[in-house]
């Protein structure tokens, strides 16, 4: 009897314990206030185990964090290689995305229609600064990273992505694309993104759509498609469009005085690199030597190219 009475206790210490593990945690969680809610939950983790006892708690608690800033930095590096790519292509998966929302979503408006969780510091893509005159160098997708938002942009379209709070409905977004100015953020929130654009875009061409109810993505069509922008809107940094990298690839897909206007700003651009003159600067030096070989009785030694 005794042996059985043990087993009864131990039986009732384990349902105890199982039952200790049950405890309900309620709280809502405020995306204005991230760190009340888990000094909510860390609070109600020590007062209902004695998980805040143990010497490591510190060092555990930091290696949690530590996990998951690691996922959310691999998430943040796709996302933006996945961007980057969307950019090389011309576009085309941002084109095919914002039709299928058009057709899935009531709530989709093309260019009449429309926080945020700000990227980590480290997460930002590097930027070099160059100090001789200010500029940044560009992202990868020849755009600029900024703290809540990041751009890409093609000689033709400017891409935009903006994370929102995870399970963001598409009816929250408040976008409004005009021909020189943006507006885009969360309904009663303050706009993320609010100013007049580096030039004119094509509002009838112009879309946005919530991807993975996790970011907004906003395709831009430039009115001008034979000019780099150097920055989105104003007041932001400006990119060294010098060191912007095209797709070499993509020149075939030109019509012939495009890709030749193309050739020339590439070239044109990598003389500027490099401290030599531009294809027009060369053509002005070509006709003042033309021009000082017809007439040797003049004396140009104090010429000088305009």
């Amino acid at each position: 009897m005794a042996i059985l009475s043990d087993y009864e206790e131990d039986d009732q210490k384990q349902t105890k314990a199982t039952e200790s593990l049950k405890k309900p945690f309620n709280a809502v969680l405020d995306s204005s206030d991230p760190l009340g809610f888990l000094q909510t939950a860390l609070e109600f983790v020590a007062r209902e185990t004695d998980f805040f006892k143990t010497d490591s708690v510190i060092k555990d608690v930091n290696g949690l964090v530590r996990t998951v800033k690691e996922k959310l930095d691999a998430d943040e590096r796709t996302r933006k290689e996945k961007a980057a790519s969307a950019a090389s292509n011309g576009g085309a998966d941002v084109r095919a995305d914002n039709k299928r929302i058009k057709e899935d979503s009531s709530s989709y408006r093309p260019a009449q229609s429309g926080s945020s969780i700000k990227e980590p510091e480290d997460q930002k893509m590097e930027e070099s600064t160059d100090d001789k005159n200010g500029l940044r160098a560009p992202n990868k997708g020849n755009g600029l990273d900024m703290e809540n938002y990041s751009w890409i942009q093609t000689l033709q379209e400017v891409t935009i992505n903006i994370p929102v709070p995870s399970g963001t409905k598409s009816r929250f977004i408040a976008c409004e694309i005009k021909k020189n100015h943006l507006k885009v953020g969360l309904k009663g929130q303050p706009p993320i993104l609010d100013g007049d654009l580096y030039k004119s875009v094509k509002v009838d061409d112009c879309f946005w759509s919530l991807e993975d109810q996790k970011s907004i993505s906003i395709l831009l069509t430039k009115q001008d498609q034979m000019e780099w922008w150097k920055f989105l809107v104003k007041g932001e940094p400006e990119i060294d469009t010098q060191k912007v990298e095209p797709e070499n690839s993509k020149l075939a897909d030109l019509d012939p005085e495009t890709r030749s206007t193309v050739e020339k700003m590439m070239f044109d651009q990598r003389q500027k690199q490099m401290g030599l003159p531009t294809s027009d600067e060369m053509q002005k030096q070509d006709i003042l030597k033309k021009f000082m070989a017809e007439h040797p009785e003049m004396d140009f030694s104090r010429a000088k190219i305009n």
